[in-house]
């Protein structure tokens, strides 16, 4: 992060590469593809230009997600105001390769996923599908690190409980 404060361009692309895939999934859940890749881009713009912000000895990807998340509520907002209602998770239809891979219990643990408040679902995203540690989650969400290991504790009950409800 040092590098690319001070301008390295390869080191803002290898922290770029890093983040992305982490960055889309998370983005993708709340907005859908197309705004999601828009959102990713938005972030990755306001690191660049926010860099000088990010307090050295800070997690890194615990920031560039605490952007993500603000322009991914923005989106929302946005939607709000032009009259389009909250957005919805978007579930868009598979491609071939993937309808063959897709199973009975990943549609099972997706609905039982869809139950979660959106509390439970944002704390889960960042955790398991952003791969961030508690410590991390906890400065996006302005938490503290015990708050978030109990909150992931708590919605990984409700998650079992709503799965075992959808599978019988």
């Amino acid at each position: 992060m040092e590098r690319a404060r001070h301008g390295d361009a390869d080191a803002w692309e290898a922290l770029y590469v890093g983040l992305y895939p982490r960055l889309l999934a998370c983005a993708t859940r709340r907005l859908g593809s197309q705004l999601a890749r828009d959102a990713v881009s938005e972030t990755m713009t306001r690191a660049v230009a926010g860099s000088r912000r990010f307090r050295p000895g800070g997690v890194f990807d615990a920031w560039v997600f605490g952007i993500c998340r603000n322009v991914i509520l923005e989106q929302l907002r946005s939607a709000r105001r032009r009259g389009g209602g909250w957005l919805e998770p978007v579930s868009e239809e598979p491609d071939p390769a993937e309808e063959v891979e897709a199973s009975a219990d990943r549609a099972a643990v997706r609905a039982a996923f869809a139950e979660l408040s959106p509390a439970d679902q944002e704390v889960l995203e960042l955790r398991v599908v952003g791969g961030l540690s508690a410590e991390a989650v906890a400065q996006v969400l302005h938490r503290k690190p015990g708050a978030v290991r109990m909150a992931q504790s708590r919605a990984l009950a409700r998650l079992r409980s709503t799965l075992e409800q959808v599978t019988t």
